[in-house]
This record gives C-alpha cells, sequence and structure tokens, in this order.
C-alpha cells in the first residue's frame, strides 16, 4: 500500500463514520433514545424535587387577601388569574413553606403616615392569621425551621411572615419586637423609596445609606434574632449593614447585576461581602430583573396611570383596593411583557453560585408582586426550576441546599446568635 493510501484510509473511514452516526441520529431509535434522556432526567428532577425541603423567602400573595373572589383553600388559577401562590398550587408544584410578605408601600415619613403604615401592617397580619387558622387542616405558621419540618411532615403548607418595607416601624423602635412577637421573622429594611431606616436603591436620593435610627433597628434584629432583608437597599445601604450586623443576613428576593444591570440586583462585590457575612441571597425571578426588558413606553405610561390614578395604592379600603389591582394587572392583558425564561433564571443561579458559593443561594420568586417566567409563571410550575439545574449537573445535595437549606440554616444561624 502507497504511502498516500495509508494516510487517506484513516480519513475515509474517519469521515465515513461521521456521515454514519449523523444520519442514524436521524432515526427514531436514536429519537426515542434522546427522548428516554429527556425522561430520565424529569423523573430524576421530580425525586429530588420531591425529597427536598423547598422555600420560597418572598411571595406578596397577601394582597389578595382583600379579594372577595380570592380562596388561599382554592386553586385561584382561573378564579383570579393574575393570582401566583395558593395551597393547592404549592401542593401541586411541591413547594413546602412559603413566606407570605406584609407589604406597604412608602408613604409620607410622618406621625400620621408611619400610623397608617402600621396599622396596614396589622390588618396584613389578621388577615395572614385569620386565611391559615380557617384552613388549618392543611396549613400552618411557622417561625422556625423545625416547625417548618413538623408541619411539612404533617403534609401542611407551611407560611412563614416577612414584613417588606420598614415603613410600619416608623421611628420607633420598639415595633421591631412588636412584629417579632407577631410572627415576622424578616423585615425588608426598605421598599422603592427611602425611609427614616435606609435609602432605596430605586430612590433618585439614595446616597446616604444607613441612618442612625436605622443602626438602631440592625442591633434590635440581631438582639431579636430576626433576619436583615438587604433587597431593594441602595448599595450604600447595604453595606452599611453588612460592616454593622453580627448575623448573617439574607437578601430575600434579589439577582445578579452582572448578569441584569437593574440597581435592584446585586453586584458581585456585595455578593462576595454576603458569602463572607454566612447570608444567603434568594433568587428572584421577577422578569425585568431576570433580563432588561425592551422599551414599552405604551406600557410604562399605562402603569404610571394607574399609580397616580390610585395614589400609588396607599389608603385604599378593600373594595378600592380590588378595583386598583383588577386594573393594574389588565395592563399585562393590554400590553403583554415578554418575559425571561427559567434558563434565564438559572444563568442567574449559576453567576451566584460562582462568586458567592453554593451554601449562599436560594430562590424568592416574588410572586403576586410582579414576580414570574414564562416558564414558571406560578407556584405549580416550581419543579421546572429543578429540572433545569437537574439539567445543568447540580447535585441533589446542591439542590437542596438552593431550595431551602441555605436559608434555613441562615435562620438557625440569626436565631443561635440572639440565644447568646
Amino acid at each position: 500500500m502507497s504511502t498516500f493510501a495509508k494516510k487517506i484510509n484513516p480519513f475515509l473511514m474517519k469521515l465515513f463514520y461521521t456521515l454514519t452516526f449523523s444520519l442514524l441520529a436521524c432515526l427514531p431509535a436514536f429519537q426515542t433514545l434522546s427522548a428516554q434522556n429527556i425522561s430520565q432526567l424529569e423523573a430524576k428532577a421530580a425525586r429530588i424535587h420531591k425529597a427536598a425541603f423547598t422555600v420560597d423567602s418572598h411571595t406578596d400573595a397577601p394582597m389578595n387577601f382583600s379579594n372577595k373572589k380570592f380562596n388561599v383553600a382554592l386553586d385561584n388559577s382561573k378564579i383570579l388569574p393574575y393570582s401566583c401562590v395558593d395551597f393547592p398550587r404549592m401542593r401541586q408544584g411541591g413547594l413546602d413553606a412559603v413566606f407570605f410578605a406584609v407589604f406597604t408601600s412608602q408613604g409620607p415619613r410622618t406621625a400620621e403616615g408611619n400610623a397608617k403604615a402600621k396599622a396596614k401592617a396589622e390588618l396584613l397580619f389578621d388577615s395572614i392569621y385569620a386565611a391559615v387558622q380557617r384552613y388549618s387542616a392543611i396549613s400552618g405558621i411557622a417561625t422556625t425551621p423545625m416547625e417548618a419540618y413538623k408541619l411539612a411532615k404533617e403534609k401542611k403548607s407551611v407560611v412563614f411572615i416577612g414584613i417588606e418595607n420598614g415603613y410600619p416601624i416608623g421611628n420607633d423602635v420598639s415595633n421591631v419586637k412588636h412584629f417579632y412577637d407577631r410572627g415576622a421573622r424578616y423585615i425588608t429594611l426598605c421598599h422603592t423609596k427611602n425611609n427614616d431606616i435606609c435609602t432605596s436603591s430605586t430612590d433618585t436620593a439614595n446616597k446616604t445609606g444607613l441612618t442612625v435610627f436605622g443602626t438602631q433597628v440592625v442591633k434590635e434584629m440581631n438582639r431579636l434574632g430576626m433576619m436583615i432583608d438587604i433587597s431593594h437597599v441602595s448599595d450604600q445601604s447595604f453595606y452599611d449593614v453588612i460592616k454593622l450586623s453580627k448575623a448573617p443576613i439574607i437578601a430575600s428576593h434579589s439577582c445578579s447585576r452582572e448578569l441584569c444591570d437593574n440597581p435592584r440586583n446585586m453586584t458581585d462585590d456585595m455578593l462576595r461581602a454576603l458569602s463572607a457575612n454566612g447570608g444567603v441571597v434568594q433568587m428572584c425571578i421577577l422578569s425585568d430583573y431576570v433580563k432588561t426588558p425592551l422599551p414599552d413606553p405604551k406600557r410604562d405610561s399605562a402603569r404610571l396611570a394607574v399609580r397616580e390614578k390610585y395614589n400609588n395604592f396607599l389608603g385604599l379600603n378593600d373594595e378600592q383596593s380590588e378595583i386598583a389591582y383588577a386594573e393594574w394587572h389588565s395592563i399585562d392583558t393590554q400590553f403583554p411583557r415578554k418575559l425571561a425564561t427559567v434558563s434565564d433564571v438559572v444563568n442567574h443561579i449559576d453567576h451566584l453560585v460562582k462568586i458567592a458559593g453554593i451554601n449562599h443561594v436560594g430562590i424568592g420568586t416574588d410572586f403576586d408582586g410582579g414576580g414570574g417566567v414564562i416558564d414558571c409563571k406560578d407556584v405549580s410550575q416550581m419543579g421546572n426550576i429543578t429540572l433545569e439545574l437537574v439539567k445543568r449537573g447540580y447535585t441533589e445535595k446542591d439542590i437542596k441546599k438552593i431550595w431551602g437549606g441555605n436559608l434555613m440554616r441562615v435562620m438557625r444561624d440569626v436565631s443561635a446568635f440572639a440565644e447568646n
């Protein structure tokens, strides 16, 4: 055989095998094999999801409680289509525990404004307790991880309570203990505007950071064993808090600013600081924080008009709230958003894990507060996140940490600090 033949034959053989396998891949047998692989991944993800103690650290479901059509014990997907969280859909989506947010919009920082905010918070606490007590056969309120595990073992949906926006505290630090005694286990220090505790990431005057009163609040939360939530706070507020807090802190619903340049998201430097503090960042699935939205002036104008019409949803009674929120959600029908995907969400999780570490990442959807992506629009679809994690090679141990293990560890650490 010639030297040329010796060189060409291996090449021809390689080409032959390449073409052969390319053709075979198009045949039904090979397609079936691929489908079998997908089916195996789905089965694996379902098994891991069922085995994990799953926690969503931030939802605004209580905002629906004033709507007469809403019933937390029913599947509201057709009754109130824009709602995302109820007990039947939690069970369907394999979600064991959820934080219900006691949310108040930021209003005037006056004695009257503070009093109204506190009264609103009290009503929301009352509504949460009333709903859970009414359906105590299928749900229960927890204030510790051990209480939560016990309820989950009893096949009950677990409800934790968090306060979104420290506005109801006003400028009276004793209110921190008052709300702790009512069952709140974290306070998101501010919302979209500055308050008496700290400056917000989305307020135009957001450079000051933690106030003198805010320092008292952080110390009191440490003393009580209450988690400090830095989602929504300005960068300066974040660094002030993390320097001051003796216990781990959380971001109950935040994403990576590296992947989506939004001031609500966390920079890599912030993630490293949070990791060093022993805290946890809970991945938010509000689409605008996951993927930078395309400009939509008509939608933005419509949303602004509704906010102005209803005084930014402040001071509304139950009937007015029902009408206002119906108008707000109708904007999604008039001007549909192009939502991010679960794949986009897990891109963020990949980055958060890379920067902060696997022990410092969790999930906080912001459902019923704007959260939801195209293939995870409510709690019934939570398993899709687990499936994507499995596809990307996350182990069962890692997934259990992300789905609740890390947050429960922080709750225990914060409580242990208080006890010492």
